[in-house]
């Protein structure tokens, strides 16, 4: 256990650092797209400098909930405050719906009134912008857990979400230069922001299911329940409840209904071990009853 914990907050220890660089490179891109925008009067730029702006939020907020997710447990929070995490993800999932929404919003009255874009200054300005957003995305890569963590994972689709907003204006720009289509600008922004909804809606999903307290999906509560069931002298597994604290960090609670000569400890053993071993859950909370003692039903 304690080489897991220790693992486990070596993630973390990458997680910040990776975070740290991504912010600060991020915010540097942030001005040069929104004053570049400005000057170009390019909508994909400024788009795209706005949605920049939410992401170093977000990535302010995600590197924040690691800092508060590392705090000790304490009487009134028994499991600590790791769930501030997904909370995190939770609300970097809105702000990408929400800029998402925008974006379009500011395309559609671009539609029918295209403004002279300067394609070649836009074009420039969206090349610097889209290289810091694959810097960004290769040192979250490399250094943060970005298919474990789903604060970290929020936190890369955000960068993603950039580059993809950086190319969306280098597409524009090209067009722009090459065939004077200023439409071309709403039209790309419009794009991406769908590509960002898309993002958006996979980190909302997975957040909300981990905050309703939903089985991590990578578990199949019947296949444990069956697994439970073929321990020696188990006779029955009720009031199973398998849910996730923050990514990596999943529990498990049951009751477990033995024969009256089996040795309570030796299942309990058992059934913990293979738990760890087949599920990876090392945090199991498992009550053994024999025939003369039935928990009442419980609501859930």
């Amino acid at each position: 256990m304690g080489h897991d914990h220790d693992s486990f907050e070596h993630v973390r220890s990458g997680n910040k650092k990776a975070l740290v660089w991504a912010l600060l490179i991020t915010v540097s891109i942030m001005f040069l797209e929104f004053f570049g925008g400005l000057f170009t009067n390019s909508l994909a730029l400024i788009a795209d400098s706005g949605h920049m702006l939410s992401d170093a939020a977000a990535l302010f907020l995600s590197l924040g909930a690691i800092w508060f997710a590392g705090r000790a447990a304490s009487r009134n929070k028994t499991y600590g405050y790791y769930r501030f995490e997904i909370i995190a993800a939770f609300f970097n999932g809105i702000t990408l719906f929400v800029m998402a929404g925008f974006i379009v919003y500011e395309a559609f009255e671009r539609f029918y009134d295209p403004p002279e874009v300067r394609g070649g200054w836009m074009l420039a300005i969206a090349a610097i912008g889209l290289l810091a957003n694959i810097l960004s995305a290769w040192v979250i890569s490399r250094r943060a857990d970005i298919h474990g963590n789903l604060n970290m994972k929020s936190a890369y689709l955000h960068v993603i979400g950039d580059a993809l907003g950086s190319v969306g204006a280098i597409i524009a720009g090209l067009l722009i230069l090459f065939f004077d289509w200023t439409i071309a600008d709403p039209l790309i922004s419009v794009l991406v922001a769908l590509l960002i909804l898309r993002s958006a809606w996979s980190v909302l999903q997975n957040s909300i299911h981990i905050l309703m307290e939903g089985t991590p999906v990578t578990i199949n509560v019947t296949e444990v329940k069956g697994m439970l069931l073929a321990i020696d002298g188990v006779r029955d597994v009720h009031d199973l409840h398998i849910w996730t604290i923050t990514s990596g960090m999943d529990l498990l609670t049951c009751h477990l209904d033995i024969d009256e000569r089996s040795e309570e400890q030796l299942v309990l053993k058992e059934a913990v071990e293979m738990i760890s071993e087949r599920c990876k859950i090392e945090h199991t909370t498992i009550q053994i009853e024999k025939p003369d003692f039935k928990h009442h039903d419980l609501k859930v």
